[in-house]
Parts: C-alpha cells; sequence; structure tokens
C-alpha cells in the first residue's frame, strides 16, 4: 500500500496564531485586574470581617498580577517578533 503523496501547499496558521494571540492579551487583561482588584478592595471594604478574609488573600492577588504581567508580556514578545521577519 503506497503512502500518499506529500501535501503541496503550505498550511495557513496566520489567523490561529491571531486569535491565539489575542486571547493571550485577554487572559492578562484580565488577570491584571482580578489581581488588582484583590489588593486594592481591602481599602474600600467596610465590614471588618470582610476586610480581613480579603486582604489575608493578597497572596492571590499578587500571583494574578504578576501572571497578568506576564502573559502581556509574552504577548507584546509576539507581536514585535512577528513584525520583524528574519
Amino acid at each position: 500500500m503506497p503512502l500518499p503523496n506529500a501535501p503541496t501547499q503550505k498550511p495557513s496558521n496566520t489567523q490561529t496564531r491571531t486569535k491565539a494571540n489575542n486571547e493571550l492579551l485577554i487572559r492578562g487583561l484580565l488577570c491584571v485586574l482580578i489581581g488588582l482588584a484583590v489588593l486594592i478592595s481591602p481599602y474600600f471594604i467596610t465590614s471588618p470581617g470582610m476586610q480581613g478574609i480579603v486582604a489575608s488573600s493578597s497572596l492571590v492577588g499578587w500571583f494574578a498580577l504578576v501572571l497578568g504581567v506576564a502573559f502581556i508580556g509574552l504577548y507584546a514578545r509576539r507581536r514585535l517578533a512577528g513584525q520583524n521577519p528574519p
């Protein structure tokens, strides 16, 4: 049984890459917003009990903030690499 012929056209992945990059940017922005909300919200909550609960989760806020900045940095790196073809 012979093997099938090799493809003659190169697949076009530009639309898939653009969509993946845009999703990376959206995830980064959402993580930054969540991180900032967790870090800033204890100053606006009036209930002392709830304020303590949210303030004790500041590590989660910092993690979300750093993760979001990393996603945005990766998006920027991909965009800059795509503008300068070798």
